[in-house]
């Protein structure tokens, strides 16, 4: 649970830190307001995804779902700066499917708490099979970072691609380009 107190504490510590004078007048309100952005943007570490994926539907057929574009922002867990980008998702139902904002819910739950992408795609796709139990799930993640693209290397516009296969589309690479053609469409 986000404690606010403890937040705005650290908020003025690194305002004085950096040479700032917390009580100016712009400055004075920062430690309140970065408390309550935390408690939205880190909300997804009190959430679980068993929560948006328990309700599914019974489906006649079992043909490959794909939410592709379902935008997310994440902060990474090494530089609390944000990244951002693109999730798609296909799975490959066994008789049962979600509702597709839950997949976007989904998204949402594991990219709204400190995070490296590499992780997140994984959490994603382990939820979907854990939870929806298909016989396979594609999960691809594109972002980019901001801790590559304003420090460091700075390299603005550098695009970090992840990816996972789990079930049928593990060790399947024609269910695996039906993905990639998919997303091309």
């Amino acid at each position: 649970m986000v404690d606010r107190n403890k937040i705005e504490e650290a908020v003025r510590l690194l305002l004085e830190g950096i040479g700032e004078d917390v009580t100016r007048e712009g400055l004075v309100d920062t430690p309140n307001r970065i408390a309550r952005m935390y408690e939205e943007i880190y909300k997804g570490m009190e959430e679980d995804a068993a929560k948006h994926l328990s309700k599914t539907f019974a489906v006649d057929s079992n043909e490959i779902v794909l939410e592709k574009n379902i935008t997310f922002y994440s902060t990474c867990e090494h530089h609390l700066l944000p990244f951002f980008g693109k999730v798609h998702i296909a799975y490959l139902p066994d008789g049962r499917v979600a509702g597709l904002s839950k997949l976007a819910r989904t998204v949402e739950v594991y990219a709204r708490r400190l995070q490296i992408q590499e992780q997140m795609t994984i959490q994603i796709a382990e939820a979907l099979m854990e939870h929806l139990k298909p016989q396979g799930v594609m999960v691809m993640a594109e972002a980019e970072h901001m801790c590559m693209t304003m420090r460091g290397v700075a390299k603005p516009g550098s695009q970090t691609v992840t990816m996972t296969a789990r079930g049928c589309f593990q060790d399947n690479p024609q269910l695996q380009q039906y993905f990639f053609e998919m997303l091309r469409r």
